[in-house]
C-alpha cells in the first residue's frame, strides 16, 4: 500500500529527509504546471518551483499532518509566485482556454478557424490579467489546477462559500471586461 502524502510528510517531520524526495516527485509536475499560470519565462518558473520545495522542506515542521498536504504546499507555491510578480522581477503569463470559462458557448459559433480562435484567446487572456487577484486566483486554481473548493479555500485562506462566489463573480466580470474592451458579446 502506498503511503499518503500526509504520512510521508510526517516521516519527514520525524527526520526521514529522504522521504521528502517522494513528495517532490509527486508534486513537482503539479507545482510546475501551476507556475506556468503565473510566469512566462521557463527559468523563472524553475527557480521558483525549487524555492517552493526548499521552503516546504524548511517549514515542514509547521505542517499539521492531520490535514491535507497538497493545500499546504499549494499555499507556499501561491505565495512564492504572487510575491515574485509583485516584486516585478518576473513576467506574468496566463494560459487561457476560452472553453474552460465559457463552455456553454459553441466553439464553431465563436471562432470559425484557428486564427480567430487564437485572437479570441489573446483577447480573453488580456481580460483575465485585468481581473483582480481576488477573482483571478480562484478561477486559475479551479479551472486550470482542477482543485476542489475546499483546497482552494485552504490555499487562499477564505471560506468555501466565498470560493464559489468568487469563481462565479470572476467569470461574470471576465465576460463584462471582454465585452467592454473588445465590443464583442460572449
Amino acid at each position: 500500500m502506498t503511503a499518503t502524502d500526509e504520512e510521508i510528510a510526517s516521516r519527514v517531520q520525524q527526520g526521514d529527509t529522504e522521504a521528502f524526495g517522494v513528495l517532490v516527485s509527486r508534486f513537482e509536475p503539479k507545482i510546475s504546471r501551476y507556475a506556468r499560470k503565473f510566469l512566462r519565462v521557463a527559468e523563472d518558473r524553475e527557480d521558483l518551483v525549487q524555492e517552493v520545495f526548499l521552503k516546504a522542506f524548511i517549514n515542514i515542521k509547521s505542517f499539521d499532518a492531520t490535514r491535507r498536504f497538497s493545500p499546504w504546499l499549494y499555499r507556499i507555491a501561491h505565495n512564492e509566485f504572487v510575491n515574485a510578480l509583485k516584486k516585478g522581477s518576473r513576467q506574468p503569463f496566463q494560459l487561457f482556454d476560452f472553453d474552460t470559462f465559457f463552455p456553454e458557448l459553441s466553439t464553431p459559433e465563436i471562432a470559425s478557424d484557428a486564427a480567430e480562435r487564437a485572437e479570441l484567446s489573446r483577447e480573453m487572456e488580456a481580460c483575465l490579467t485585468e481581473l483582480s487577484d481576488k477573482y483571478r486566483e480562484p478561477l486559475v486554481l479551479y479551472h486550470f489546477e482542477e482543485l476542489p473548493y475546499d483546497a482552494i479555500a485552504e490555499i487562499l485562506h477564505i471560506p468555501i462559500s466565498t470560493v464559489g462566489v468568487r469563481i462565479k463573480r470572476g467569470k461574470e466580470r471576465l465576460r463584462v471586461l471582454y465585452e467592454a474592451k473588445f465590443g464583442k458579446r460572449v
